[in-house]
């Protein structure tokens, strides 16, 4: 179940007034707006804030009139952010992340565009007021809120919008609207989005009356509280799937997911014909202990030998680091790139069956079996080609292992870009089953992932 698309659901049947039934005794939402008209003009009388720029009096046709996105219940009315709020962006102010640093008793929330981002030493704001994010990519993305509220004493850079009210439960409300909806239409830019406070100004918001509004929060609330439970226990269920899968791997690598058949051709027997030089070591190198027909092998013997190769033709078949969904580990697409633009770390050959591992941290569990024959694959990674004692999917499950990640994991040096070498993969130790047993340990594997599969599905 997609719990976020439930979310904009009741969202948007609430701004639409069909969440709660309307109540023909509640005064309309046109008298909260002239309500907040006179607030307003009492705060600017005062000094307290300024009048708006907008130009278009109270009792003009609204310019928005025939721009609606649809019809809202009778006593509900069409009207703009700037006319239910009141913009506090003028006492925002930003502080550098070189001051930030340089301040010592840090204990109050310093806000961005999508959130808290740091600790200050003061405050600006002390009241719960309403932010939305002025620019980033989170307002075209969504994957956080766009509108969230602020509490207690804290700090605004100038990357947040700030908005008041004289009724402050249409806070709560104008929130819902603006996590309903996508911005684009009032965003500008792309390699760089930004909500202008002239767009924010304008946005369209369907008000109902104020005791409609309050009646539409509290149900909201109550929707978002059941499908955080819900979230709870599906977050539960896609943990035990991992680490179900995990398990499945462990055992796989320690020889105890299936059963060992003693005509099987010990891996030992394969490894000398490979190679008649192969000498096993001593047993101080060896992890865990291995059935009997197993054998404990470094990388250099089981794997070929690296192969690189420079692009040809006009257009070349490249896979780097991005290519791969490290959550379902599978190449998402093969990029087709120019020769003449081959990046320069291009240079790995892989064909059909190779596994690639990355070498380079965040990105160590980016790892994929290639799907196709003649691609180049980034420096990035290690192309794990078996020789012909280790089969490609038992390869591919071997390297998923938590025993080869978190292994090769404890080899990572550097502080910009922290690596493993291929030095270091190939002087590995690996767990090695015979042949016959590597095809058994992998139908099984696919046969217990196929049910936690169909699980994780019904569970989305």
């Amino acid at each position: 179940m997609d719990t976020k698309k439930l979310r904009q659901k009741i969202l948007d049947l609430a701004i639409r007034g069909k969440l709660v039934p309307q109540d023909p005794n509640d005064e309309p939402a046109s008298v909260l707006l002239e309500h907040i008209r006179v607030e307003k003009e009492r705060l600017i009388k005062e000094g307290k804030i300024k009048r708006s720029k907008k130009s278009a009096k109270s009792s003009d046709t609204p310019h928005y009139e025939n721009e609606v996105p649809f019809e809202v219940p009778e006593g509900w009315v069409w009207t703009v952010l700037e006319d239910v709020t009141v913009n506090r962006d003028a006492e925002r102010i930003p502080l550098s992340l070189a001051v930030r640093k340089k301040q010592q008793n840090k204990i109050y929330d310093y806000y961005g565009a999508a959130g808290v981002i740091d600790k200050v030493e003061d405050y600006l704001f002390d009241e719960r007021l309403l932010l939305i994010g002025e620019d980033g990519a989170n307002l075209i993305s969504r994957s956080k809120n766009n509108a969230f509220f602020a509490e207690g004493k804290y700090w605004v850079n100038n990357h947040a919008h700030v908005l008041d009210c004289p009724s402050k439960s249409v806070l709560d409300y104008v929130a819902f609207v603006i996590n309903s909806m996508s911005l684009d239409d009032y965003i500008t830019g792309s390699a760089q989005p930004k909500l202008t406070q002239d767009n924010l100004n304008n946005i369209l918001i369907p008000l109902p009356p104020e005791r409609e509004q309050h009646r539409i929060i509290e149900s909201v609330n109550d929707y978002f509280s059941y499908i955080s439970l819900l979230d709870g226990e599906i977050e539960e269920m896609n943990s035990f799937v991992q680490k179900a899968k995990s398990k499945i791997l462990d055992l796989a690598i320690h020889g105890k997911l299936v059963p060992q058949d003693p005509n099987d051709e010990p891996a030992i027997e394969l490894l000398k014909r490979i190679n008649p030089k192969f000498t096993p070591c001593d047993n101080a190198h060896y992890s865990f202990d291995v059935p009997s027909n197993w054998a404990w092998a470094m990388g250099s013997d089981i794997f070929k030998p690296l192969k690189t190769a420079s692009p040809i033709g006009d257009t070349f078949k490249y896979i780097d680091i991005d290519a791969i969904d490290n959550k379902r580990n599978e190449i998402t697409a093969v990029k087709v790139i120019k020769t003449k633009q081959a990046p320069s770390r291009a240079s790995r050959y892989t064909e059909k069956g190779c596994v690639l591992f990355s070498m380079v941290r965040p990105y160590l569990r980016n790892i994929a079996m290639v799907m196709e024959n003649d691609c180049i694959a980034s420096t990035g990674f290690y192309v794990c080609q078996g020789k012909n004692c280790l089969s490609p999917k038992f390869c591919y499950y071997l390297m998923l292992s938590n025993y080869v990640v978190d292994g090769l994991n404890n080899f990572m040096k550097g502080d910009n870009s922290p690596s493993i070498t291929k030095g270091q993969i190939e002087s590995f130790f690996f767990p090695l089953p015979p042949c016959n047993e590597q095809l058994r340990i992998v139908a099984k594997i696919e046969e217990l992932f196929a049910v936690l599969d169909e699980i994780h599905k019904s569970i989305k």
